[in-house]
Order: C-alpha cells, then sequence, then structure tokens
C-alpha cells in the first residue's frame, strides 16, 4: 500500500508530520473544515489523520477516491464509520 499523500484534519503532536515528511510523504493540515470542505478535501488522499473532533461518517467516505488509511490519534474510532470504511476497502488504525 503506498502513501504518497496525507491530510491531518486536527492539531497533532508535530513529530507526526515530521516523522511522514521524513519518509518522503506529502503532508498537508487543515484543521476545523467543515464536512463539505472535508469531502472536496479528501478525495486527493491517502490518508487521513483525525482526532476526535473529526466526524469520518459514511458520506464523507464516499467522497474518499482514493483513501487507503484512517489513522485515529487517541482513543477510539467512534467518530469513524469503520464498517462503511471496511466496505470501500480503507484501513482504520488507533
Amino acid at each position: 500500500m503506498a502513501i504518497k499523500r496525507v491530510l491531518i484534519s486536527e492539531s497533532v503532536d508535530p513529530c507526526c508530520k515530521k516523522i511522514l515528511q521524513d519518509n518522503g510523504i506529502e503532508v498537508t493540515e487543515k484543521s476545523n473544515m467543515s464536512k463539505d470542505e472535508l469531502k472536496a478535501q479528501i478525495k486527493d488522499f491517502d490518508a487521513l489523520v483525525v482526532r476526535s473532533a473529526t466526524k469520518v461518517s459514511a458520506d464523507v467516505i464516499e467522497y474518499a477516491g482514493s483513501l487507503k488509511l484512517i489513522g485515529r490519534a487517541g482513543t477510539g474510532v467512534d467518530n469513524v464509520d469503520v464498517e462503511a470504511a471496511t466496505k470501500k476497502g480503507i484501513i482504520v488504525m488507533k
């Protein structure tokens, strides 16, 4: 699974971005997106990193053209529709 572009949708430790970039991954940080903004952005990324504020619902996942991975920084994945992600072949990690 090749991950080339990652969207970080909330504030995470700066080392997260650095580790990804040090491994040749393009990282975009964009906080406080509305659901519509997330839908518009997500189609361009291979991975999405969220915390608890970003809701990754089935209708958001529907727009995820090349998304392969959703990473949840924190505890639990209650803000991610794991079933919809799984149906689309997207791995959800915490």
